[in-house]
């Protein structure tokens, strides 16, 4: 069977490129939202289809044709525990039922990609404990962006359910510790967000040392749209995959823009800004960020 690779990422980091970037090798198969929305199984046929469509046709925000999560079809044929936990999926949630229907998930869409890689997104919580269960030799591609930025981001999302507070949003409850720096700052949402993502980093934390070193990779987002090239160069080198003419010419039709890095300073108010910055502590520095 195919080797799994699993992206992973807090959600708006930056995964998203990181996985359409390395689905554009010919060496790697994918679900494609036509798969999630239950109207045609994922082929290999699909696979070249999408890498031959303009980029345009695949950007986000209306009617396209893409790599996805497979969150629809995942609840479908694993089980709505996958998609969206109220905390991270450890080994211990790999019981047999659950291991069964994910191996069987993967085995049938790999067989039907035929791609050595078998590569997959999934954001919030890593789960890598419970993937890695069910697939000892998988690859985890952790992309990680800084937590001003991405819990910006969050804030501006219709999907972000935080503004219902920690006792009903995707995440669960926090933690004592963590409610208490909440109800501080006054139940401010910007906070809370920046707790969320400070959250989600301690899991990946976690999750990262129980995993082979040889067998996660971390990637931040900065540095990846500062120097791509070298950036998924590693990437790919980790995950068995050489940079091959026909990737080489996918790859170049991509743009990299560090535009938006530091977008979260005119977004959010310098109050906004201090405040996330003391409720993170030691997480940005620890992450590489100022």
């Amino acid at each position: 069977m195919s080797r799994p690779v699993f992206v992973l990422g807090t959600g708006r980091c930056g995964s998203t490129l990181v996985h359409e970037v390395l689905a554009r090798h010919e060496q790697t198969g994918f679900i494609t939202n036509l798969d999630d929305r239950g109207l045609l199984r994922s082929a290999a046929w699909q696979n070249r289809a999408w890498r031959r469509l303009p980029a345009r046709v695949t950007r986000k925000g209306g009617l396209r044709f893409a790599p996805s999560e497979g969150y629809r079809v995942l609840s479908r044929e694993v089980g709505p525990m996958l998609v969206d936990p109220v905390r991270d999926l450890t080994e211990a949630d790999a019981t047999p039922w659950i291991r069964d229907r994910m191996r069987r998930f993967v085995a049938d869409r790999a067989e039907r990609l035929g791609a050595p890689v078998f590569l997959h997104k999934l954001t919030g919580w890593p789960r890598a404990g419970l993937l890695r269960a069910c697939f000892p030799d998988a690859v985890f591609v952790e992309v990680v962006r800084d937590g001003r930025a991405v819990a910006s981001s969050w804030l501006q999302m219709p999907w972000w359910d935080g503004h219902r507070g920690p006792e009903q949003w995707l995440l669960g409850p926090l933690p004592e510790p963590l409610d208490e720096l909440w109800r501080k700052h006054d139940r401010s949402f910007p906070v809370l967000a920046a707790l969320g993502w400070r959250l989600l980093m301690e899991a990946y934390d976690e999750a990262r040392m129980r995993v082979p070193e040889d067998q996660w990779v971390r990637v931040r987002y900065e540095d990846l749209v500062a120097d791509p090239r070298d950036q998924v160069g590693q990437i790919l080198a980790r995950v068995g995959l050489d940079w091959t003419p026909p990737y080489a010419a996918e790859f170049a039709r991509y743009r990299f823009s560090s535009g938006r890095a530091q977008a979260f300073r005119d977004d959010l108010s310098p109050d906004d800004i201090s405040a996330m910055e003391s409720v993170l502590g030691h997480s940005l520095a620890d992450h590489g960020y100022r």
